[in-house]
């Protein structure tokens, strides 16, 4: 079986593509053709993933946005739909899961067992036998948050620690950790996000051609040019830029659909003129 890696590099080069979909259904958003379906969240989702899979280089369900809703099944049905549908394009639950023992052995299960996905997000900062049982799925991926995209990351990622050259901001250290040590399968992938360009241009000389997931454009304000310019790898790959509700939600009309493969088609075009 090919692993979450494999998988990816395949999609990156057969479809010139580094977009990410994420899939965070809101129902209050959706169009009004939806307001008395029962299976509302899974259509949805699954129109919306039809139409954009050609400008996909991997598909995120964000499983709150399911789990808040009591539609685990539809995300499992979503998933099952992701890869019978669209095979080549590899599902990360976007889970930000982080926790020792039996319960992370069961949040393993839950990713990849349950849902069937292809990798899941997770924080490191119960450390590395937190991560530990996930990174163990060899034929998985592990996306591990290193540099987030919101406001407030600095509060912690930023913070000095020491290092053998001086002091340097925690996310270096982790970002260093992860590639060094933890690593060892060939299956991590970084979370850094756009809103923080130089950072992206920092964490990706520490750690070579790991692949990163990089949220933050479309509604966060992300810049395409920055990201690719200080993130991209030599072969002008090595990136999953996500996108979430610039996609989702670029029209509440009947034209939904179509709406979202073109924003898709646009955040690809745009990242392709920069590689």
């Amino acid at each position: 079986m090919p692993t979450f890696i494999d998988t990816l590099h395949r999609r990156w080069q057969s479809a010139d593509t580094l977009v990410c979909v994420g899939l965070d259904p809101e129902p209050a958003k959706f169009p009004a053709r939806f307001a008395n379906d029962p299976d509302a969240v899974f259509a949805f989702c699954r129109d919306i993933a039809d139409a954009t899979a050609e400008y996909a280089c991997a598909f995120k369900p964000q499983i709150a946005h399911f789990a808040a809703l009591g539609a685990e099944d539809a995300l499992q049905r979503l998933i099952a739909h992701l890869h019978t549908a669209h095979p080549g394009v590899p599902v990360i639950l976007d889970a930000k899961r982080g926790d020792i023992g039996s319960t992370a052995q069961r949040y393993v299960a839950e990713a990849f067992d349950l849902f069937e996905a292809d990798a899941v997000t997770v924080n490191p900062y119960l450390g590395r036998d937190s991560v530990q049982p996930f990174l163990d799925r060899r034929d998985k991926g592990v996306v591990i948050l290193c540099r987030t995209s919101n406001l407030g990351a600095a509060d912690l990622q930023d913070l000095p620690v020491a290092h053998a050259d001086g002091m340097r901001p925690l996310y270096q250290h982790v970002a260093e950790t992860i590639a060094r040590d933890w690593n060892a399968n060939g299956n991590v992938a970084l979370v850094v996000g756009a809103t923080w360009p130089e950072q992206l241009r920092e964490v990706r000389a520490i750690v070579g051609d790991m692949p990163f997931l990089v949220p933050g454009v479309g509604a966060q304000g992300g810049d395409v040019e920055a990201v690719v310019g200080n993130a991209k790898t030599t072969d002008g790959t090595g990136l999953m830029v996500s996108s979430s509700r610039a996609i989702l939600y670029a029209s509440n009309g009947d034209d939904y659909s179509d709406a979202a493969a073109r924003e898709a088609r646009t955040l690809r075009d745009a990242i392709n003129r920069h590689r």
